[in-house]
């Protein structure tokens, strides 16, 4: 029920998200980005990213995980044709946004979202299963950065609204995004060792 209620989401808002970028017209970007390579790029990002989004629920999935040639090759397309192009194209669009809190925030989430990755896939090619889904939480919570960022920055404009004025929500935009990935990955940590303490074996790091 978990992961159904997870896929859902996770379709609503790849939607919502590739919506305005399907007419592959830049005056439509949401984001102000320079027609041409900066525009090729976002583009990349965001539909790779989408296919990480929607992937990774089905993952999870018990049904999927108990056919393990389908689990296998939806992992390569969730790390390959999703994770990997996405992170890598997510630095260049953070550098060319100009704000050093997305620079900077966006780009240490690019290299953890490929840095799990990674870890999640030597853990399976070595049988460590259980090591394998704790790095596949902790990277999935990355990839609902594309989630959290945009239900945190509402959140952050109506917690300063009491103290006077009403701020500027692209101001706010940097600040969810950096509190996004945080937020998602002590949730995935704190699920990875409730799950192991229920198992009564020691939370896995490595």
């Amino acid at each position: 029920m978990k992961q159904k209620l997870l896929l859902l989401v996770a379709v609503g808002f790849a939607v919502g998200l590739t919506f305005p970028y399907v007419s592959l017209d830049s005056a439509d970007s949401r984001l102000a980005v320079q027609p041409g390579l900066h525009y090729a790029v976002l583009v990349v990002h965001i539909f790779t990213a989408a296919v990480a989004l929607v992937v990774g629920p089905l993952q999870f999935m018990p049904r999927v995980r108990a056919r393990r040639r389908l689990h296998r090759v939806l992992g390569r397309v969730y790390l390959l044709g999703g994770v990997l192009p996405s992170a890598l194209a997510t630095v260049p669009v953070a550098i060319w946004s100009g704000r050093p809190l997305t620079q900077v925030g966006l780009t240490t989430a690019a290299v953890l979202w490929l840095g799990t990755g990674v870890l999640a896939y030597r853990a399976a090619r070595r049988r460590d299963f259980t090591a394998h889904r704790a790095w596949m939480m902790r990277n999935y919570a990355l990839t609902l950065l594309a989630v959290t960022a945009r239900l945190l920055v509402p959140l952050l404009i109506l917690t300063q609204l009491p103290f006077g004025g009403a701020p500027d929500p692209k101001a706010l935009i940097p600040v969810g995004q950096t509190l996004g990935w945080i937020v998602n990955l002590i949730v995935a940590e704190l699920l990875i060792r409730r799950a192991s303490a229920s198992r009564g074996s020691p939370a896995v790091a490595r």
